[in-house]
């Protein structure tokens, strides 16, 4: 009576055509239920029978010189397509039988090639090899050893590495591949083939081994919990389902490792209350450094269950960490009252938006009148402003007949306008380099007619965007009066225009003092306070309509200037 133990349950084994393999009879694969040498002198007989694929009967195996039987092994010398389909090994005595089936695919070589997602064909699993960082590490073929005691002379081994180069880190000895010092980029698949003869017949086989890094062995191997941290506070709410996490490092160690929590000193499944439950998954491996995370779920958490003790542990063969976790109840917010003072803060600071949108000038003049500091006391100028404009006779009229007035006597300024301060016979351009650094603004008035090549206003452009540059003591202020085309630009004016602001006036809109333009430039200007009577920041102009005064009047009002001042006439000599 023969008893069958059916088809061995591991997968086929799987070969490369026209390469050296073998079959071992699974029974062997349990020593202490058979052992070869035993069996032999039981009496026990080991036979080989081959079902072809595609056929139902079994055939005894004829051995010969590619097929050999060697102990528990059947050798493949080397294997061919027809080899494949199911083998039968069974022992045997006059008085008893025992058999196990195993399966066999033979590949071609484009099958085990892109098939197997290798770049070079190879049929067997590749062997996992690790080495730890800056560490070496010796490689030998696997199975070489099998593979010499049936080989006529000593085999030869070849290594090969896709793509990669041996340098001094590694090299190959002796039939072995040696890597002295392991690092990242090193990690990849090395293949080895082996050739050897026998039986006057030149056989080979091909093998694979996969070579990854894992953090060095001298560092610490002992487990830690990364969460929770010692100081970590669950928050818990009643009558819902808690989860508490934890989160264990377990450093690049063989052997098992373990995270798991207890309560009250006893684990999940040593408690009676099915409430408690917990899951366990991988989170990272990095270079063999594994992290876990354990999660314990309480369902319907109940006040009793705030004074239970909760402890998460990691454990491995070098040692052991606990963590105790700390819960505290949600308190309930109460929820009308919040969403009501919400809602009056949102409101509150939507009117705050508002009113500093439409009233931010008129807060920035109110915020430099009480805390803006006069420059007139912390610096030696002597004007205050010096207008720049094209010597045209609109653009004068505008600069003489409206700034002038409104700088100098509605808002207390010192102005200076060269065509009225300076003095015949004087050299224009050294005058005008010194009436620039003794003001602390030039007002830059652009026309059509502005900065053309070579006119005073360029001189004077010029002169102020060094000074702001160099020396911070002198700020330039651009007013459009009219238009400009920007092709019409000169380089320094389109210099100037990226880093100032731009004040427009805008004709009638801008004649009343609290128009937007006042305000704008006011802002631009040196801060002055109220002084006998003399306008000051905000509130201290009385609207009014500025009235235009004809090029007649401002030419008179030149030589009445000129002629009320004569002291400061002289002082320019």
């Amino acid at each position: 009576m023969c008893h069958d133990w059916g088809e061995a349950g591991q997968r086929a084994v799987r070969v490369l055509e026209g390469e050296t393999s073998w079959l071992s009879c699974p029974l062997f694969s349990h020593p202490t239920v058979y052992n070869y040498t035993s069996a032999q002198r039981a009496g026990l007989n080991l036979f080989w029978y081959h079902v072809p694929a595609g056929q139902d009967l079994e055939q005894p195996i004829e051995y010969s010189q590619r097929l050999s039987k060697e102990r528990e092994r059947l050798w493949l010398q080397p294997a061919t397509m027809e080899d494949k389909g199911q083998y039968i090994c069974m022992l045997s005595n006059k008085s008893s039988c025992t058999k196990i089936a195993m399966r066999l695919e033979v590949l071609s070589h484009e099958e085990a090639g892109p098939g197997q997602a290798h770049e070079v064909p190879v049929a067997v699993a590749p062997t996992h090899v690790v080495i730890p960082f800056q560490e070496g590490e010796t490689l030998e073929c696997p199975n070489l050893q099998d593979i010499s005691k049936m080989a006529d002379d000593q085999p030869t081994v070849t290594w090969h590495n896709v793509n990669r180069f041996w340098n001094s880190d590694r090299e190959v000895k002796k039939g072995r591949l040696v890597i002295h010092l392991m690092l990242e980029n090193y990690q990849d698949l090395y293949y080895c083939f082996v050739s050897y003869h026998r039986h006057g017949k030149n056989l080979r086989f091909t093998r694979v081994i996969n070579v990854t890094a894992v953090s060095p062995s001298r560092l610490p191997k002992v487990p830690s919990i990364l969460y929770p941290t010692q100081d970590h506070v669950y928050t818990v709410k009643l009558d819902t389902e808690v989860r508490l996490q934890c989160t264990g490092m377990f450093p690049y160690l063989e052997g098992p490792l373990h995270i798991w929590w207890t309560v009250d000193g006893k684990t999940v499944d040593q408690l009676s209350d099915t409430r408690f439950s917990k899951t366990d998954r991988p989170v990272k491996s990095d270079f063999g450094d594994r992290t876990e995370e354990s999660v314990l779920l309480i369902q319907d958490f109940q006040t009793a269950d705030l004074d239970r003790k909760y402890q998460c542990s990691v454990r491995n063969q070098k040692g052991n960490a606990t963590r105790t976790a700390t819960l505290q109840k949600e308190e309930n917010l109460p929820s009308v009252e919040l969403g009501c003072g919400l809602g009056v803060v949102l409101v509150l600071m939507l009117i705050l938006f508002g009113v500093y949108h439409v009233f931010w000038l008129e807060l920035l003049l109110f915020y430099r009148s009480w805390f803006g500091t006069d420059e007139r006391y912390t610096d030696d100028k002597e004007f205050d402003v010096y207008i720049s404009y094209a010597r045209q006779y609109e653009e004068e009229n505008f600069v003489l007949s409206t700034l002038r007035r409104v700088l100098e006597n509605e808002l207390g300024y010192t102005v200076c306008i060269f065509d009225r301060d300076s003095l015949p016979g004087g050299t224009i351009t050294d005058e005008t380099l010194t009436f620039v650094r003794r003001s602390r603004r030039l007002l830059v008035v652009l026309s059509p007619g502005y900065a053309a090549r070579g006119s005073q206003a360029l001189l004077e452009l010029k002169a102020g965007l060094d000074g702001m540059a160099l020396g911070g003591h002198l700020r330039v202020i651009l007013v459009q009066y009219r238009p400009l085309q920007r092709h019409a630009w000169v380089r320094e004016l389109r210099r100037a225009r990226v880093a100032l602001a731009l004040v427009r006036w805008q004709g009638d809109k801008s004649n009343e003092l609290t128009s937007y333009f006042w305000k704008r430039l006011r802002v631009e200007l040196p801060m002055r306070r109220p002084e006998g009577g003399v306008a000051g920041e905000v509130g201290a102009v009385p609207p009014r309509r500025l009235e235009s005064q004809n090029s007649t009047s401002s030419q008179t009002g030149l030589i009445t200037n000129t002629m009320k001042e004569p002291q400061k006439v002289l002082n320019l000599y």
